[in-house]
């Protein structure tokens, strides 16, 4: 598919991967909706995008909002295109240290916003794209962000694991039940992403995580995750793939610490997170001392 020209939506788009990706986009001639919270930074961020860009504040798992910021995307033009990167995580074992249950609330929470909101994104984003006229034999093509999680769930991530591998399982069946209507479904499943939430933590723990990468040994750059979207968008013969971006990464059942990000999207109440590293629920909201202290003991 030609991005030049087309309309494309962009869920969690003020920050992290979302945004990099909204410019990629843009940079490619798309006209790209970022549909992120009321409380992002998404209107400074389509102002700095310049007119091909515009802010639909929504809140994801409101299924009117969000279907309100698709209609805006799709009043720039026929939708074309959705990248779904909007997502977070919570630490919960299935029996917690003291014996008890995990409990249901945050794991309700977590499957309502990644999985429930994923669904929402693939059946709202293509229900548009399916009254459009084809182009070149297609109508669109969605792309939805899983994590390395959904393969190697480590201890504590019981929730982002199950939510991020119904996203995978999501993906084959959704690319077959939308062939009909000329619309590709594909899964990005990112590693370790250098988005602002790993800026916080202090060198020496930044150097384990990027040691842990084989090759390369850093962590992945939300530019190239955005390329990725962009690659998938475009390339006609991709479809019902789940593909991992993550330096050859396999993550080791550690219980590790989530990490905290003052004032950030990833816990209950706020609902969308665009700037979340995707990687492993580690590195969700938490305590960054004890992630520090586990993660350098182990490296």
């Amino acid at each position: 598919m030609r991005l030049e020209g087309i309309s494309a939506a962009v869920t969690g788009g003020a920050s992290g991967l979302g945004l990099a990706t909204a410019r990629e986009l843009v940079a490619a001639g798309a006209t790209v909706t970022i549909i992120d919270l009321p409380t992002s930074k998404g209107a400074e961020v389509a102002e700095e995008l310049g007119d091909a860009a515009r802010f639909a504040a929504a809140d994801i798992t409101d299924v009117d909002q969000f279907a309100a910021a698709l209609d805006t995307a799709d009043e720039a033009g026929p939708l074309r295109a959705v990248v779904h990167c909007a997502g977070r995580g919570a630490r919960i074992r299935v029996v917690e240290k003291d014996g008890e249950p995990g409990a249901l609330e945050p794991f309700e929470d977590v499957i309502q916003l990644n999985l429930i909101g994923s669904y929402n994104a693939l059946r709202l984003g293509a229900a548009r794209m399916a009254k459009h006229d084809t182009v070149d034999d297609e109508r669109g093509a969605i792309v939805m962000t899983a994590s390395v999680a959904a393969f190697e769930g480590q201890i504590g991530q019981i929730a982002y694991t199950a939510s991020k591998a119904g996203i995978v399982g999501m993906t084959l069946c959704a690319a077959r039940d939308l062939a009909s209507k000329a619309i590709r479904v594909n899964t990005i499943a990112p590693g370790i992403m250098d988005t602002p939430l790993l800026g916080l933590l202090r060198e020496d723990v930044r150097k384990a995580l990027e040691d842990s990468v084989p090759n390369p040994k850093r962590l992945g750059d939300p530019a190239e995750f955005g390329a990725l979207a962009r690659h998938l968008i475009e390339n006609r013969y991709l479809n019902g793939e789940t593909v991992r971006l993550d330096g050859a990464i396999r993550m080791a059942p550690a219980d590790g610490a989530p990490l905290r990000r003052p004032g950030a999207g990833h816990h209950p109440p706020t609902r969308l997170v665009g700037g979340a590293p995707h990687a492993v629920p580690p590195w969700e909201p938490g305590a960054p001392e004890r992630l520090s202290r586990r993660r350098c003991r182990r490296r």
